[in-house]
């Protein structure tokens, strides 16, 4: 949440994965919380390529807030991703 609300990067580890994160909103769904954020490890084919993925809370692990700050997605509008998610915090 800290992320969310100060726009910064976060690394973590995902189901055993190295990530780095920048997360752009959390939202509920079937009792479970989830992140929607940009995957900084991925390589996009262009700019216009990127968007945010969804990542289980519960998958994180060793998550730290880093200094470095982030700006949200040009197109990124906040939004619960289906109609049955509620959406909690945004950028």
């Amino acid at each position: 949440m800290e992320a969310i609300a100060r726009r910064r990067i976060v690394s973590t580890r995902y189901n055993g994965d190295a990530m780095t994160l920048a997360p752009h909103q959390m939202f509920e769904r079937h009792g479970a919380l989830f992140v929607s954020a940009l995957n900084l490890n991925k390589n996009w084919r262009s700019d216009e390529e990127k968007r945010l993925g969804q990542f289980k809370l519960d998958g994180l692990g060793e998550t730290e807030v880093t200094d470095e700050a982030f700006e949200p997605l040009p197109m990124f509008q906040p939004a619960a991703p289906s109609d049955k998610d509620t959406l909690l915090l945004a950028v």
